[in-house]
C-alpha cells in the first residue's frame, strides 16, 4: 500500500472508530423522530455490531412528510424561485455531497457492507456528480414554441408533477437517490424519500446537507421505517403524484395496484435483471474479459441489479476461459469493508446470504455443478460473509439462470453461435442489460439490434453514466433514471394556445 493509499485507511479507519449518531428523519426542515417515539435498532453485517437506531415511522409521519412536501409545492417556494436559483442551489448541495463524501461512504460501509472505496467514490461521489449535472442541466432545458396561425401561436411547457414519493433500495443508497432527486429537484417538485430499511444512515444525512445548501423546507423529506408501514401508505397516499421505485419486481407490483387503488399516480420502476454477458470467440483481449467478467458479478458481493449473473460462453474457448474467470475469483480477498485491500465484504444481512444459500443449494438440485463454491470460503466468523461462487452445467431454463440471486453467484452457460447466444440471453423475464465482446462490428450491431436490454454493453459490462438512460423492459421495469430522460418521469405537459387580435 502507498503512502497515499496508507493515509486514506487510516482516516477510514479513524472515521469508522467515532460512534454513530441515532439516525433521524426530515420533515419539514427540520430532524425529526417517529411520532410514536419507536426506533428500531440496526446491525453492522460486518461484524454484527450495533449501528445504533432509525425512526420506526409509519402513516402518521408519511401524513406530516406529505402535507409538508404539498405546502412546499403549492406555494412555490422552490419551483417559483427560477431556474437560475434552483441550479445554484442544487450545485452546491453537489459540492456538499461531495464534501461529505468519505464521512457518507464510511457510514455506508458500516451500514450495509459496501467496500468503502466503492461507498466513496461511487456511491457517494456519484451521487454528487449527479446532483452536479442535473444542476447544470436545469436551465439547458426549455418549453416549445409553435407558430400556428396568423393570429396563433402555442407553447408546449413541461411543468413539474408536485409531489414525488421516492422509495430507495439499500444496494448504493446515495447514488440511486441522487438518480431520482437530482431530477426531481430540477423540475421543481417537492420529494418524499422513503431509504431502505438495512440502508437509511447515510440517506438521514442529506436532509440537513440539502437545508445547508438552501433548499427551502418541505421540499426534501425523508421518513425512514418499514415497506409496510412507510413505503405503502406513500404509494397509497392521494396527495403524492408520483412514485418512483427501485427494488423487487413483487414490491413494483404492489405499488402498480397501491397507484391504481388511490389517485392512478405516476409510476416507475426498475425491478431488477439478469444479465447475460456473452463472449465470442473473437474478443480482442480475453484476459481483460475475464476480468471484467469475473469483477463486474462479484463487486458490492452481487448485489448490483445490472450485475452480469449469467456467463455465455462460444464453446470454442469455453474450458480455459472458464477456468480463467475461476481462478480470478478463488483470488478475491474476503474481510473487513472498511479495509481497502479487500474486493468482497458482507451481504447485507443475515437473510440475504440465506437466499444465496438456498440458491446454490437448488442449483445443484437442478444438476449445476460449482466449480467456485462461495459457501466454502475463507470468511471471518462475525458479519454475514460468503464468498464467490461460480456455477457450470447450468441449465438456461433452471432457477439460476431465471431467477435474480442479488448475490456473488455466476451461472456459467456455452453456446455455439451468435443467435443461440441472443436467445440465451433473452429467454428470462428480465431485460435489464446485456453485454457483447466481440471483435467485429457487424456482430456487435447484430448482437444490439437483437437483445431485449434497456442498456447493451459493446466491448464492456457496467459502468455508471449519467449522461446514458438506465432502465428496462419486461419485468425489469418501465421508466429511466439519469440522463435528461429522467426528467419525463417528473414533469408533464400543458399545451397553450394564445390567440392574438390585430389592430384594426
Amino acid at each position: 500500500m502507498n503512502a497515499e493509499a496508507g493515509d486514506l485507511q487510516s482516516a477510514i479507519l479513524e472515521e469508522a472508530s467515532r460512534p454513530i449518531p441515532p439516525a433521524q428523519g426530515w420533515i419539514d426542515g427540520r430532524a425529526v423522530e417517529a411520532v410514536s417515539g419507536r426506533r428500531q435498532a440496526r446491525t453492522s453485517p460486518i461484524d454484527e455490531s450495533s449501528t445504533g437506531s432509525i425512526p420506526d415511522c409509519d402513516h402518521v409521519d408519511v401524513d406530516r412528510a406529505v402535507a409538508a412536501a404539498r405546502r412546499a409545492y403549492a406555494d412555490r417556494r422552490w419551483v417559483g424561485l427560477g431556474r437560475r436559483e434552483r441550479k445554484r442551489v442544487l450545485l452546491r448541495f453537489a459540492d456538499l455531497v461531495m464534501n461529505a463524501r468519505r464521512e457518507l461512504g464510511v457510514l455506508q460501509c458500516r451500514d450495509m457492507g459496501m467496500p468503502v472505496r466503492m461507498a466513496i467514490e461511487a456511491d457517494a461521489g456519484e451521487a454528487a456528480a449527479t446532483l452536479r449535472w442535473y444542476g447544470e442541466a436545469l436551465d439547458k432545458v426549455t418549453d416549445e414554441m409553435l407558430p400556428l396561425t396568423a393570429r396563433d401561436f402555442g407553447y408546449v411547457a413541461r411543468v413539474p408533477l408536485g409531489v414525488v414519493g421516492a422509495i430507495l433500495p439499500w444496494n448504493f443508497p446515495l447514488m440511486i437517490a441522487a438518480w431520482k432527486l437530482g431530477p426531481a429537484l430540477a423540475a421543481g417538485n417537492s420529494v418524499v424519500v422513503k431509504p431502505a430499511e438495512a440502508a437509511s444512515l447515510a440517506i438521514c444525512r442529506l436532509g440537513a446537507l440539502a437545508a445547508e445548501a438552501g433548499l427551502p423546507d418541505g421540499v426534501l423529506n425523508i421518513v425512514t421505517g418499514s415497506g409496510m408501514h412507510v413505503g405503502e401508505p406513500l404509494a397509497m397516499h392521494r396527495d403524492v403524484d408520483c412514485i418512483t421505485f427501485t427494488g423487487s419486481g413483487n414490491v413494483g407490483r404492489k405499488l402498480l395496484e397501491c397507484a391504481g387503488q388511490s389517485n392512478l399516480k405516476r409510476v416507475s420502476l426498475e425491478c431488477g435483471g439478469k444479465t447475460a454477458n456473452i463472449v465470442l470467440d473473437d474478443a480482442l483481449n480475453l484476459e481483460e474479459v475475464a476480468q471484467t467478467a469475473a469483477r463486474a458479478i462479484f463487486r458490492n458481493q452481487g448485489q448490483i441489479c445490472n450485475a452480469p449473473s449469467r456467463l455465455l460462453v462460444q464453446r470454442t474457448i469455453y474450458p480455459s476461459f472458464v477456468e480463467h474467470v475461476a481462478e480470478i475469483a478463488r483470488s478475491l480477498n474476503i474481510g473487513s469493508p472498511l479495509d481497502l485491500g479487500v474486493d468482497m465484504g458482507p451481504v447485507v444481512n443475515d437473510r440475504q446470504r440465506q437466499v444465496v444459500r438456498h440458491a446454490l443449494a437448488e442449483a445443484e438440485r437442478a444438476g449445476a455443478r460449482l466449480i467456485v463454491d462461495g459457501r466454502q470460503a475463507a470468511c471471518p466468523e462475525k458479519g454475514f460473509y460468503i464468498g464467490p461462487s461460480i456455477a457450470v452445467d447450468v441449465d438456461s431454463r433452471s432457477a439460476l439462470a431465471q431467477e435474480e440471486v442479488f448475490g456473488p453467484v455466476l451461472a456459467v452457460m456455452p453456446f455455439d453461435t451468435l443467435d443461440e447466444a441472443i436467445g440465451i440471453a433473452n429467454g428470462t423475464r428480465y431485460a435489464l442489460g446485456a453485454a457483447i465482446w466481440t471483435r467485429d462490428i457487424d456482430k456487435a450491431q447484430h448482437a444490439a439490434t437483437h437483445l431485449v436490454a434497456g442498456t447493451v454493453y459493446v466491448n464492456a459490462c457496467g459502468g455508471v453514466m449519467v449522461e446514458m438512460p438506465f432502465g428496462g423492459f419486461r419485468q425489469s421495469g418501465f421508466g429511466r433514471d439519469r440522463s435528461l430522460h429522467a426528467l419525463e418521469k417528473y414533469t408533464d405537459l400543458k399545451a397553450v394556445l394564445v390567440r392574438h387580435t390585430p389592430p384594426s
